[in-house]
């Protein structure tokens, strides 16, 4: 496993070794395993090295510490043996569970949730002053509760370079509350702000007449990519996990001469947490406020359908889902190369001409892509 190592961020440290904690309760392995497998991705992301992983089958999750007391002593020795100083939980815990998981498993030992660590990861990509903005107050309202009841032991949480201690306003956790709710309001109002000049932009782009298109998809599903390959953007297009965190639009001309709006969107991810939809609201509203929807999925990816329902989930808890959708399968050329090959699969209530096979990295099937567009775009 790569050992992710980024200047300034584990500042020569060895890397956080982590043990990840999966509760089956409906005896679907192969589900629990693919969900442990994206966990894994994101501990990496966030610079993380896996040590262990444990299931714990159980038919509903324990009130007191999720996994049961018997399972926490096991853990607990796993996590001694095997140096460990963080565990995930792939589920969201509650505060007390925190708290008892804690105290079980030791003072050298951290929990978190999934939620916390797609945060922590948002902390770490957040690179425009909005985007630092917008991760702080998710953070902040997510985390805040979540912290209660550890005292004065910030300590615990490590440097900055830990994971889950990353990004502003975490060290006044345990000291001030109420310059917590301050702050809170602070960031509403001048994310707020930013929203009122976001929709000004929106306003202007509308009264230029230009369509505009949004890539929407999956994290990693390759967005970055198609948009510099359409457009020359120079934006970061990394083999991450929320490699980009903030819209990026480009001008982008057709065949016809017609000239859109191309944007690129922060990525989607399962159970993402509710307090990322509202702290990035203005961003996410790129895709409620497109005239055309680039669903994109990675083709290589065994999950590729499962991901693509979940898309499709938020594309309706955005107000999208009725707009128009071409659905865009990417990275066609890796998956051709495995030994199943890749056979596009019908996708319900799509027509066969809105549905596309390509590769943003060479170019492979785009030319199809970009002449629907032309079209959809009259």
């Amino acid at each position: 496993m790569a050992k992710n190592k980024q200047k300034g961020y584990f500042d020569g440290e060895a890397p956080e070794r982590v043990a990840l904690v999966k509760l089956m309760m409906d005896k679907n392995e192969g589900a629990a395993l693919a969900s442990l497998e994206e966990l894994w991705r994101l501990t990496e992301t966030a610079g993380g090295e896996v040590a262990a992983r444990v299931i714990q089958n159980k038919d509903k999750p324990d009130p007191a510490t999720y996994i049961g007391s018997g399972k926490v002593k096991e853990l607990a020795e796993l996590c001694k043996t095997a140096e460990i100083t963080l565990v995930v939980f792939d589920c969201e815990l509650s505060p007390s569970q925190i708290k008892n998981l804690e105290d079980g498993l030791g003072d050298d030992v951290r929990v978190i949730d999934r939620s916390m660590l797609i945060l922590d990861i948002f902390a770490l990509h957040a690179t425009t002053g909005e985007g630092k903005l917008q991760v702080e107050l998710a953070q902040l309202k997510y985390t805040v509760p979540r912290l209660v009841g550890r005292g004065t032991e910030m300590s615990r949480q490590g440097g900055s370079g830990s994971i889950a201690a990353r990004g502003p306003g975490e060290t006044k956790l345990e000291t001030d509350r109420r310059y917590i709710k301050r702050r809170i309001a602070t960031l509403e109002s001048q994310i707020a702000e930013m929203d009122k000049n976001r929709r000004t932009q929106r306003a202007q782009r509308d009264k230029s007449g230009m369509k505009k298109i949004t890539i929407a998809g999956y994290t990693n599903a390759g967005k970055s990519t198609l948009l510099n390959y359409l457009t020359d953007a120079g934006i970061l297009a990394q083999d991450k996990l929320f490699a980009t965190l903030d819209p990026t639009t480009r001008r982008l001309r057709l065949d016809s001469g017609k000239t859109v709006l191309l944007t690129d969107t922060v990525g989607f991810i399962r159970n993402l947490p509710h307090h990322f939809i509202k702290a990035f609201q203005s961003t996410l509203d790129e895709v409620k406020y497109a005239d055309i929807i680039i669903m994109l999925m990675d083709a290589s990816d065994s999950e590729c359908m499962n991901q693509a329902a979940v898309t499709r989930e938020l594309l309706e808890k955005l107000g999208a889902a009725e707009k128009p959708v071409l659905y865009v399968f990417n990275k066609c050329d890796v998956a051709e190369k495995s030994e199943e090959g890749f056979d596009v699969p019908a996708i319900e209530g799509a027509s066969l001409d809105d549905v596309f096979c390509i590769s943003a990295k060479t170019g492979k099937g785009v030319s199809a892509l970009l002449a629907r567009l032309d079209q959809l775009s009259q």
